[in-house]
């Protein structure tokens, strides 16, 4: 059976790299499967869940913004934020989204670029939050 490597990367290192039968993730055009064979491709991830197969079942990550790459049988994300979502901490969540709304209200003291980070932490946290709701 032919697979294709899937391999996710943040700015804190190597999130995942599994082989896999079939990859589906949110990208800047809407959702895409990856399948085996599939041609060269290029373009933006968005923030929302990413399922592949392994062996034995469907695995799912919380992904953020980024980009992807597939090249010959690896695909490659290159992602602002990645999580497993069987380890998904709610309280975690809940911690840093409470953090980044309590900066936000001092926004238009911020520099542009710390908004755009509070924001994004936001935007990923509520993500990982309704992954984990479905799980």
């Amino acid at each position: 059976m032919a697979s294709l490597t899937l391999e996710i990367i943040t700015p804190e290192g190597i999130a995942l790299t599994q082989e896999t039968s079939s990859v589906t993730f949110p990208t800047a055009m809407g959702e895409l499967t990856i399948l085996p064979g599939h041609q060269p491709l290029l373009g933006q991830t968005q923030t929302g869940e990413l399922t592949y197969l392994d062996e034995t079942a469907s695995r799912v990550y919380a992904i953020d913004n980024g980009f992807f790459m597939l090249r010959g049988n690896k695909l490659s994300l290159l992602v602002e934020g990645a999580a497993d979502a069987a380890n998904i901490d709610l309280s975690a969540i809940s911690s840093a989204q409470a953090r980044a709304e309590e900066a936000l209200k001092n926004a238009h003291k911020m520099d542009p670029a710390e908004v755009e980070e509070f924001e994004r932490i936001m935007r990923f946290s509520m993500a990982q939050r309704l992954i984990k709701g479905k799980r």
